[in-house]
């Protein structure tokens, strides 16, 4: 059930994640005719995970185009109209059918404005559904935020909860470069609540999710869920974690992060991506480049392993790192190695006991 907040005056209400992205797209193409959303399955019966619902009925098929399986050839579309005046929104249910449209994107969407010297704007907004879970295996459970964070041109956004959903959406349409907004697909039933007014997020901006002293985890979308729950397990040991969400890998928000780590001199990032070139490799780079002197420990990473995203369970329950493995390694950094190793015979226990590949209930909200 809806309930109304008063949270600094502004007006809050709950909504899960994918009504939130919803809600943004609805709001952006009433005020402004140059939106217009295209994407496989805009008019299904799914409506992409709920994220399009009733959106062709209220601005009709030349707004909200049901699109052909042809990523290379509506990307060009999207990146043409973007030049000649609209604001597309692009959307594809994997991002690994995406690798299919990145010459489009790298070599055309990205750089346009560079090449004309500012002159052409490459106002477009793609949307990529990232994530694990149901047996999806190597070529459907990918995230790939790392390869669009290293293209010059690109701004990568990664939000993790309903109201950085809406609020980072309608950033990005109005921003005049090119915007990949990655979505997790287990984050768009979790809820929590979000300002019920069309809000303008600042593109480039972590958030401190939970203030502490003693190690900082820093993680982005579906992760940042990840650490919290590991903030809380290690609460219950008198360890004050303090977590960073960074809502946007690129830009990069380092002055958050630097100071954040200087306050705790431990840092442990999360990110589910493979570890090797990984993006939590490019953020312990920049923190050892700036705060060096400053960590009382080697920092650390908890990521994917470099090997191919598993479809059997028994392997899968192995793979994707979870909130007790950000334990684990913050009782290490923390020099308690008798909780370590009680911990990691818990986690070999639990990986056996059944299938994990399924979205945590405890994880659902509210965020």
């Amino acid at each position: 059930m809806t309930k109304k907040l008063m949270q600094n005056e502004v007006q809050m209400k709950e909504m899960k994640y994918k009504d939130a992205i919803l809600d943004a797209t609805r709001e952006i193409m009433e005020t402004d005719p140059t939106v217009y959303f295209m994407g496989q399955g805009a008019t299904g019966p799914k409506a992409i995970y709920g994220t399009v619902t009733g959106l062709r009925d209220q601005f009709g098929a030349e707004r909200v185009m049901d699109m052909p399986l042809s990523e290379n050839a509506l990307t060009g579309i999207a990146i043409g109209s973007a030049i000649a005046g609209m604001r597309p929104i692009l959307c594809f249910h994997r991002v690994d059918f995406f690798l299919r449209a990145l010459d489009q994107l790298i070599n055309n969407g990205a750089k346009w404005n560079y090449m004309s010297a500012g002159k052409l704007k490459v106002p477009l907004v793609i949307r990529l559904i990232m994530g694990r879970g149901w047996g999806q295996g190597p070529q459907h459970s990918q995230a790939l935020h790392s390869l669009f964070a290293h293209i010059p041109g690109l701004k990568v956004v990664m939000p993790a909860t309903a109201a950085d959903a809406k609020g980072l959406l309608i950033s990005a349409v109005k921003d005049n470069n090119p915007v990949i907004f990655m979505e997790h697909r287990w984050l768009h039933e979790t809820f929590g609540p979000v300002p019920d007014e069309n809000r303008v997020e600042g593109i480039g901006k972590a958030k401190i999710v939970q203030e502490g002293t003693d190690i900082t985890l820093i993680a982005s979308s579906h992760m940042t869920l990840e650490a919290i729950k590991a903030a809380h397990i290690l609460a219950n040991d008198q360890i004050s974690a303090e977590v960073i969400d960074l809502r946007t890998i690129k830009p990069l928000d380092k002055e958050t992060l630097i100071k954040s780590v200087r306050r705790t001199g431990r840092v442990i990032v999360a990110d589910g991506d493979w570890k090797t070139c990984g993006f939590a490799a490019e953020i312990l780079a920049t923190l050892t480049e700036e705060a060096f002197s400053d960590l009382k420990a080697p920092p650390v990473r908890v990521t994917y392993p470099d090997r191919n995203n598993p479809t059997s369970w028994s392997l899968a329950n192995h793979y994707y790192p979870t909130a007790k493995m950000i334990v684990f390694e913050a009782f290490r950094l923390m020099r308690i190695p008798s909780k370590a190793q009680a911990l990691l015979e818990e986690l070999l226990e639990y990986r056996n006991d059944g299938p994990l590949d399924v979205p945590d209930p405890s994880l659902q909200g509210p965020f």
